[in-house]
């Protein structure tokens, strides 16, 4: 009940201020929203006016903030010129002071430049080599060797930066490039040495055309050094056969790309040459390189080929859903055993050097008609 009545007065009261303290029972709607816009401008305006006081005292602040900074800098431009000008005299220096004035103080970019080729100590033969390895002047107009050697060294970094997201065959594609252009410079020293070495291979001589899955079972180890060497020669004749090209078909892109491909397989063919020398290949791989090299020999390319796929491919069955179901087998349950796995997909290593036997087959097919 009291609730009631505190909320009529509160009510009669709201009614006598809207009409100007005179009792009535009612009230237009004209005033009401007439009082309500009164309210509001009031509202609107006293916002107003505290924003323009925190914009003044903003203001405020930041121009006392400039000019405590301008204090700082003109205190410390007064403490820097008061040595000079204490220090500086009237009479002309001679000649040895200015002389060695500069030597003694010097700048802050010489003690960074020194600094920095004082980390940097390789011969300038070494860095005109790398210049010229990435397509870069061996010396700027007016360079020191220190300002080069700072030069090489930051474009190493950049390539040291730049190194994470680049692709192996345009690497080795960059490196047929850089050869080329060492060969036009007249520098045939690699490949003197590279005949020099087949010729000091002690497996020159040996006669691969005994490759056989015979030896599989009689004399493993010899199948080792022979498949090694018959794929090396492969490598190297492959090589030869590119280097004995004309100048402009190896300045094409083609002929760029053959280059590049054959020193990408070489570099991916090391694996599985350690291994050979190891004599650490699967058993069933080697059956498959064996038949490879023994079809290779025979110039019967198509079943050489049909070979390859059963090492890289392989013919396994791909087991869909369940494949022991109680105490049966299902029926091609023993199809899927070790000799049917697809070793290209083993890991990454694998794929590549069996990438690259496959070129080197394509190499031989070329080379070697039927």
């Amino acid at each position: 009940m009291d609730l009631i009545e505190a909320t009529l007065a509160k009510k009669r009261t709201a009614l006598e201020t809207v009409n100007g303290g005179a009792k009535k029972k009612y009230i237009r709607r004209g005033d009401l929203e007439k009082q309500r816009e009164q309210e509001y401008l009031a509202e609107q305006e006293r916002e107003r006016k505290e924003k323009e006081d925190r914009e003044k005292q903003l203001a405020e602040e930041k121009e006392a903030d400039l000019k405590k900074e301008r204090d700082v800098k003109a205190a410390s431009a007064a403490a820097t010129a008061s040595p000079s000008s204490s220090s500086s005299s009237p009479t002309v220096p001679s000649d040895s002071t200015t002389s060695a004035t500069p030597t003694a103080t010097g700048t802050p970019g010489s003690e960074i430049e020194e600094s920095s080729a004082a980390t940097f100590n390789i011969p300038p033969e070494e860095v005109v080599r790398r210049l010229r390895a990435r397509g870069h002047p061996i010396r700027l107009f007016a360079e020191t060797d220190q300002q080069r050697k700072i030069r090489l060294r930051a474009l190493e970094l950049v390539e040291d930066r730049s190194e994470g997201q680049r692709n192996d065959f345009m690497r080795a594609l960059e490196n047929a490039e850089t050869g080329l252009h060492l060969e036009a410079l007249g520098h045939q020293g690699g490949s003197e040495a590279k005949e020099k070495k087949s010729k000091a291979d002690p497996t020159r001589d040996l006669d691969t055309n005994e490759i056989s899955t015979d030896l599989l079972q009689k004399n493993q180890d010899k199948l080792y050094v022979l498949i090694y060497t018959y794929f090396k020669r492969l490598l190297r004749e492959w090589e030869r056969d590119l280097d004995q090209r004309p100048d402009e078909v190896k300045r094409s892109t083609p002929g760029k790309q053959a280059t590049a491909t054959q020193a990408q397989s070489a570099e991916y063919l090391r694996p599985f040459f350690k291994l050979l020398r190891q004599k650490s290949l699967e058993p069933d791989v080697l059956m498959r390189i064996t038949e490879i090299a023994e079809l290779m020999i025979k110039r019967e390319h198509m079943a050489a080929n049909d070979a390859y796929l059963k090492l890289s491919i392989g013919n396994a069955p791909w087991p869909i859903g369940v494949t022991m179901v109680g105490i049966h087998e299902r029926s091609g349950r023993e199809k899927i055993f070790s000799a049917q796995v697809a070793h290209v997909l083993n890991d990454e290593t694998s794929r590549k050097w069996i990438q690259s036997i496959k070129r080197i087959m394509t190499f031989a097919e070329k080379k070697y008609p039927r």
